[in-house]
């Protein structure tokens, strides 16, 4: 199980969860941006960051190393991978630029596809339906749009409340999420209609979908805590995970990275904007003060963070790059 990192001072963090969860080994950490990293997505063995440089970093994790790199529309704000069922290495990219534009690349070699002009201002996230068919976004116009990615175009658009900073599918496809300071809206799919709110005591900075119907979210409240998405109340929570607000929080369920293949779905990494990265078990939640089973100090400002199971075999792919 790999987890990538970025900072504001432009470093790219590189870590694999040993086969005993209770490590977190260095993969590589450098500065690959010339300013802030502001996203990264991970799938299988292929990671990407996107910065305010308008630049995308490509890096084979089997290799850990840096292959390749893309030139965006403006700052790099959001990444999404689509990935087939079939294959081990992700099928497209999806980045979402502060100009408003979604490009749409070829993860096989990393080539650019399409550019759509989403929204009127920079797009705060996207999500790409499972099917790969269908992408979402949003933005700082306050703007919803639905994009389809068949015909490489705007579907639809719409006006919100209030400026959704985040969203994301749930691992069917079924339901999406989106969050306005310290409220999760959850839609349904088809129709985008609003199915039930979820509301945290302070901003919520990072979410991520997990089995059971449970959604993880992490903020300025500094937890990371799990809601029941069909009661819309919180299951439970690691109470004071970090000592600084939560900038991501990754559920690594999956086949492990190791030489194991046991599927662990209680495991969740979080990350804060004071450095730390921490691997959790879960299941220790309702115990008193619950410590993490791995934890490292990067001492950077964190921004963001992505993981994903990582398989052993070389993504070939990239040698065009070397």
């Amino acid at each position: 199980m790999t987890l990538v990192a970025g900072s504001y001072e432009k470093f790219i963090w590189g870590y694999r969860l040993t086969a005993d969860f209770l490590t977190l080994k260095p993969l590589f950490s450098y500065p690959s941006h010339l300013s802030t990293i502001k996203c990264v997505a991970v799938s299988g063995p292929v990671a990407v960051s996107g910065g305010a440089d308008d630049c995308i970093r490509i890096y084979d994790l089997s290799l850990c190393s840096e292959v390749g790199s893309l030139i965006d529309q403006g700052a790099v704000t959001a990444l999404s991978f689509y990935n087939h069922p079939n294959l081990s290495y992700p099928r497209n990219l999806l980045s979402g630029s502060d100009g408003g534009t979604v490009s749409i690349y070829d993860a096989n070699p990393f080539v650019h596809l399409k550019t759509i002009q989403a929204h009127k201002k920079g797009i705060n996230d996207l999500a790409i339906h499972p099917s790969g068919l269908m992408a979402l976004s949003v933005g700082r116009d306050s703007g919803f749009a639905m994009l389809n990615l068949e015909r490489g175009r705007r579907s639809y658009f719409q006006r919100i409340d209030k400026e959704a900073t985040i969203l994301k599918y749930d691992l069917k496809g079924e339901k999406f999420f989106m969050v306005s300071e310290e409220k999760v809206s959850m839609h349904d799919s088809m129709d985008a209609k609003l199915v039930l709110e979820i509301e945290n005591q302070k901003r919520i900075l990072c979410i991520a979908a997990a089995t059971n119907g449970l959604l993880f979210t992490g903020g300025e409240d500094r937890n990371v805590t799990a809601w029941d998405t069909n009661s819309g109340q919180a299951a439970f929570s690691l109470e004071g995970a970090h000592a600084t607000r939560v900038k991501g929080v990754v559920v690594l369920s999956g086949k492990a990275g190791g030489h194991e293949d046991v599927d662990k779905p209680y495991l969740v990494a979080s990350a804060s904007s004071d450095g730390v990265i921490r691997v959790w078990d879960v299941r220790m939640a309702n115990k008193e003060n619950p410590t993490p089973l791995a934890e490292v100090n990067t001492k950077s400002r964190l921004t963001c963070l992505a993981g994903s199971p990582v398989k052993r075999e070389l993504f070939l792919s990239f040698c065009c790059f070397l």
